[in-house]
Protein backbone atom coordinates (compact mmCIF):
# COMPACT_ATOMS: atom_id res chain seq x y z
CA UNK A 1 0.00 0.00 0.00
CA UNK A 2 1.71 3.17 -1.13
CA UNK A 3 -0.58 5.18 -3.38
CA UNK A 4 -2.64 7.87 -1.68
CA UNK A 5 -5.08 10.30 -3.28
CA UNK A 6 -5.57 13.62 -1.49
CA UNK A 7 -8.15 16.18 -2.50
CA UNK A 8 -9.57 19.49 -1.37
CA UNK A 9 -11.06 22.57 -3.02
CA UNK A 10 -7.66 24.16 -3.61
CA UNK A 11 -4.30 24.70 -1.89
CA UNK A 12 -5.47 23.24 1.43
CA UNK A 13 -4.41 19.67 0.77
CA UNK A 14 -0.79 20.75 0.45
CA UNK A 15 -0.53 21.05 4.24
CA UNK A 16 -1.57 17.39 4.51
CA UNK A 17 0.87 16.39 1.77
CA UNK A 18 3.76 18.20 3.44
CA UNK A 19 3.14 16.32 6.68
CA UNK A 20 2.79 13.00 4.86
CA UNK A 21 6.02 13.40 2.94
CA UNK A 22 7.91 14.25 6.12
CA UNK A 23 6.81 11.00 7.78
CA UNK A 24 6.77 8.34 5.06
CA UNK A 25 7.67 7.64 1.43
CA UNK A 26 4.57 7.29 -0.75
CA UNK A 27 3.05 8.07 -4.13
CA UNK A 28 0.57 10.93 -3.80
CA UNK A 29 -2.12 11.98 -6.25
CA UNK A 30 -3.13 15.53 -5.35
CA UNK A 31 -6.41 16.80 -6.75
CA UNK A 32 -7.19 20.49 -6.25
CA UNK A 33 -10.88 20.91 -6.98
CA UNK A 34 -10.63 24.62 -7.71
CA UNK A 35 -13.80 24.49 -9.74
CA UNK A 36 -15.74 24.01 -6.50
CA UNK A 37 -13.76 26.31 -4.19
CA UNK A 38 -14.72 26.98 -1.49
CA UNK A 39 -16.36 23.91 0.02
CA UNK A 40 -17.24 26.13 2.96
CA UNK A 41 -20.11 27.95 1.22
CA UNK A 42 -21.86 24.90 -0.24
CA UNK A 43 -25.13 23.43 0.99
CA UNK A 44 -24.91 19.96 2.50
CA UNK A 45 -26.62 18.35 -0.51
CA UNK A 46 -24.37 20.14 -2.99
CA UNK A 47 -21.25 19.31 -0.98
CA UNK A 48 -22.26 15.66 -0.75
CA UNK A 49 -22.65 15.45 -4.53
CA UNK A 50 -19.23 17.10 -5.11
CA UNK A 51 -17.38 14.88 -2.64
CA UNK A 52 -18.95 11.60 -3.79
CA UNK A 53 -18.21 12.47 -7.41
CA UNK A 54 -14.59 13.35 -6.61
CA UNK A 55 -14.10 10.09 -4.72
CA UNK A 56 -15.58 8.10 -7.61
CA UNK A 57 -13.38 9.82 -10.23
CA UNK A 58 -10.20 9.41 -8.18
CA UNK A 59 -11.01 5.76 -7.43
CA UNK A 60 -11.70 4.86 -11.05
CA UNK A 61 -8.80 6.77 -12.59
CA UNK A 62 -6.01 6.12 -10.07
CA UNK A 63 -7.12 3.15 -7.95
CA UNK A 64 -5.55 4.56 -4.77
CA UNK A 65 -5.18 2.47 -1.62
CA UNK A 66 -6.54 5.32 0.47
CA UNK A 67 -8.27 8.61 -0.24
CA UNK A 68 -7.85 11.60 2.05
CA UNK A 69 -10.55 14.24 2.12
CA UNK A 70 -8.15 17.08 2.87
CA UNK A 71 -10.81 19.32 4.35
CA UNK A 72 -12.51 19.54 7.74
CA UNK A 73 -15.78 20.79 6.26
CA UNK A 74 -16.91 17.68 4.30
CA UNK A 75 -15.29 15.39 6.87
CA UNK A 76 -17.53 16.71 9.64
CA UNK A 77 -20.59 17.82 7.66
CA UNK A 78 -20.96 14.58 5.68
CA UNK A 79 -19.52 12.02 8.08
CA UNK A 80 -18.60 9.52 5.35
CA UNK A 81 -17.99 6.03 6.74
CA UNK A 82 -15.63 4.06 4.51
CA UNK A 83 -12.38 2.35 5.51
CA UNK A 84 -10.66 3.72 2.40
CA UNK A 85 -11.64 7.32 3.17
CA UNK A 86 -9.70 9.33 5.72
CA UNK A 87 -10.94 12.74 6.82
CA UNK A 88 -9.56 15.61 8.87
CA UNK A 89 -11.10 16.28 12.28
CA UNK A 90 -10.43 19.04 14.82
CA UNK A 91 -7.98 17.65 17.44
CA UNK A 92 -10.14 18.72 20.38
CA UNK A 93 -8.79 16.20 22.88
CA UNK A 94 -5.24 17.38 22.20
CA UNK A 95 -6.37 20.99 22.56
CA UNK A 96 -7.98 20.26 25.95
CA UNK A 97 -4.73 18.82 27.27
CA UNK A 98 -2.80 21.92 26.21
CA UNK A 99 -5.29 24.56 27.38
CA UNK A 100 -4.85 26.30 30.72
CA UNK A 101 -7.82 28.65 30.42
CA UNK A 102 -10.09 25.79 29.26
CA UNK A 103 -11.22 27.95 26.35
CA UNK A 104 -10.48 26.41 22.96
CA UNK A 105 -11.00 27.95 19.55
CA UNK A 106 -11.84 26.19 16.30
CA UNK A 107 -11.00 28.21 13.19
CA UNK A 108 -13.02 26.82 10.30
CA UNK A 109 -15.14 27.59 7.24
CA UNK A 110 -18.56 29.17 7.74
CA UNK A 111 -20.29 25.96 6.66
CA UNK A 112 -18.46 23.96 9.31
CA UNK A 113 -18.97 26.56 12.03
CA UNK A 114 -22.71 26.60 11.31
CA UNK A 115 -22.97 22.82 11.02
CA UNK A 116 -24.96 20.82 13.53
CA UNK A 117 -22.52 18.01 12.86
CA UNK A 118 -19.66 20.03 14.32
CA UNK A 119 -21.70 20.67 17.47
CA UNK A 120 -22.42 16.92 17.60
CA UNK A 121 -18.73 16.11 17.09
CA UNK A 122 -17.76 18.42 19.96
CA UNK A 123 -20.44 16.88 22.20
CA UNK A 124 -19.21 13.36 21.39
CA UNK A 125 -15.74 14.33 22.58
CA UNK A 126 -17.22 14.36 26.10
CA UNK A 127 -15.23 17.34 27.26
CA UNK A 128 -14.39 17.79 30.94
CA UNK A 129 -16.64 20.11 32.91
CA UNK A 130 -15.65 23.75 32.55
CA UNK A 131 -14.12 23.39 29.07
CA UNK A 132 -15.60 25.60 26.37
CA UNK A 133 -15.14 25.31 22.60
CA UNK A 134 -15.60 28.50 20.58
CA UNK A 135 -16.36 28.07 16.86
CA UNK A 136 -14.91 30.89 14.77
CA UNK A 137 -15.66 31.61 11.11
CA UNK A 138 -12.28 31.85 9.36
CA UNK A 139 -13.53 32.05 5.77
CA UNK A 140 -11.69 35.35 5.17
CA UNK A 141 -8.44 33.74 6.29
CA UNK A 142 -9.01 30.71 4.08
CA UNK A 143 -9.42 33.07 1.13
CA UNK A 144 -6.06 34.69 1.95
CA UNK A 145 -4.42 31.35 1.36
CA UNK A 146 -6.30 30.24 -1.74
CA UNK A 147 -5.77 33.62 -3.41
CA UNK A 148 -2.03 33.45 -2.70
CA UNK A 149 -2.09 36.69 -0.70
CA UNK A 150 -0.16 35.01 2.11
CA UNK A 151 2.74 34.57 -0.29
CA UNK A 152 2.93 38.12 -1.63
CA UNK A 153 1.35 40.51 0.90
CA UNK A 154 2.12 39.62 4.51
CA UNK A 155 1.12 43.04 5.81
CA UNK A 156 -2.36 42.67 4.34
CA UNK A 157 -2.68 39.21 5.88
CA UNK A 158 -1.58 40.47 9.29
CA UNK A 159 -4.24 43.18 9.17
CA UNK A 160 -7.04 40.77 8.22
CA UNK A 161 -5.97 38.25 10.87
CA UNK A 162 -5.75 40.87 13.61
CA UNK A 163 -9.15 42.38 12.75
CA UNK A 164 -10.79 38.95 12.57
CA UNK A 165 -9.39 37.33 15.69
CA UNK A 166 -7.95 39.72 18.27
CA UNK A 167 -11.25 40.66 19.92
CA UNK A 168 -12.70 37.16 20.22
CA UNK A 169 -9.43 35.61 21.37
CA UNK A 170 -9.22 38.22 24.12
CA UNK A 171 -12.87 38.24 25.19
CA UNK A 172 -13.17 34.45 25.31
CA UNK A 173 -9.71 33.95 26.91
CA UNK A 174 -8.80 31.44 24.21
CA UNK A 175 -5.31 29.96 24.60
CA UNK A 176 -5.41 26.97 22.21
CA UNK A 177 -6.74 27.01 18.65
CA UNK A 178 -7.36 24.21 16.15
CA UNK A 179 -6.60 25.23 12.56
CA UNK A 180 -9.63 23.34 11.27
CA UNK A 181 -9.22 24.13 7.63
CA UNK A 182 -6.25 22.63 5.84
CA UNK A 183 -5.64 26.05 4.28
CA UNK A 184 -4.94 27.65 7.66
CA UNK A 185 -1.59 25.99 8.54
CA UNK A 186 -0.07 28.20 5.81
CA UNK A 187 -0.92 31.17 8.05
CA UNK A 188 0.49 29.58 11.20
CA UNK A 189 3.71 31.66 11.23
CA UNK A 190 1.68 34.89 11.05
CA UNK A 191 -0.81 33.66 13.64
CA UNK A 192 1.97 32.72 16.05
CA UNK A 193 3.64 36.10 15.55
CA UNK A 194 0.37 37.99 16.13
CA UNK A 195 -0.70 35.86 19.10
CA UNK A 196 2.44 34.41 20.75
CA UNK A 197 0.48 33.46 23.87
CA UNK A 198 -1.77 31.08 21.93
CA UNK A 199 -1.00 27.50 20.86
CA UNK A 200 -2.11 26.77 17.29
CA UNK A 201 -2.61 23.08 16.42
CA UNK A 202 -2.27 21.77 12.86
CA UNK A 203 -4.56 18.69 12.47
CA UNK A 204 -2.64 17.51 9.39
CA UNK A 205 0.07 16.02 11.60
CA UNK A 206 -2.41 13.59 13.16
CA UNK A 207 -3.72 12.60 9.72
CA UNK A 208 -0.20 11.92 8.45
CA UNK A 209 0.58 9.72 11.46
CA UNK A 210 -2.64 7.74 10.92
CA UNK A 211 -1.90 7.23 7.21
CA UNK A 212 1.69 6.16 7.75
CA UNK A 213 0.56 3.52 10.24
CA UNK A 214 -1.71 2.04 7.56
CA UNK A 215 1.02 1.82 4.93
CA UNK A 216 2.37 -1.73 4.72
CA UNK A 217 5.24 -1.03 2.34
CA UNK A 218 6.82 2.32 1.63
CA UNK A 219 8.37 3.44 -1.63
CA UNK A 220 12.05 4.35 -1.88
CA UNK A 221 11.14 7.98 -2.51
CA UNK A 222 8.19 10.37 -2.46
CA UNK A 223 6.35 11.16 -5.68
CA UNK A 224 3.67 13.74 -6.32
CA UNK A 225 1.29 14.24 -9.25
CA UNK A 226 -0.98 17.29 -9.26
CA UNK A 227 -4.36 17.64 -10.92
CA UNK A 228 -6.89 20.47 -10.95
CA UNK A 229 -10.51 20.73 -12.04
CA UNK A 230 -9.88 24.31 -13.19
CA UNK A 231 -6.35 24.96 -14.35
CA UNK A 232 -5.31 28.54 -13.70
CA UNK A 233 -2.06 30.43 -14.07
CA UNK A 234 -2.50 31.78 -10.54
CA UNK A 235 -2.61 28.31 -9.02
CA UNK A 236 0.52 27.25 -10.90
CA UNK A 237 2.34 30.43 -9.82
CA UNK A 238 1.37 29.87 -6.18
CA UNK A 239 2.71 26.33 -6.32
CA UNK A 240 6.00 27.60 -7.72
CA UNK A 241 6.19 30.18 -4.92
CA UNK A 242 5.78 27.31 -2.48
CA UNK A 243 8.70 25.51 -4.10
CA UNK A 244 6.57 23.00 -6.02
CA UNK A 245 7.52 22.86 -9.68
CA UNK A 246 5.23 20.01 -10.73
CA UNK A 247 3.17 20.75 -13.82
CA UNK A 248 -0.56 20.83 -13.12
CA UNK A 249 -2.68 18.48 -15.20
CA UNK A 250 -6.38 18.97 -15.84
CA UNK A 251 -8.83 16.46 -14.39
CA UNK A 252 -12.47 16.68 -15.39
CA UNK A 253 -15.08 15.86 -12.79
Amino acid sequence: MARIAVFDSGLGSLSIIKSLQSKCKIEIIYFADQKNFPYGNKSKSKLEKIIKNSIEVLSNKFNPDLIIIGSNTPTIVLGIEDERIIGVNPPIEEAVKKSKTKNIGILASKALVDSRNLSKYIKNCKLPKGVFVHKINASDLIQLVESGKFLIDENHCEKIIKNSLKKIFSEKKIDVVSLSSTHLPFLKPILEFQFPEICFIDPSNNVAIEICKKIKKERKYNSLKIFSSDQTDTFQKNLIRLGIKNKIKYLSI
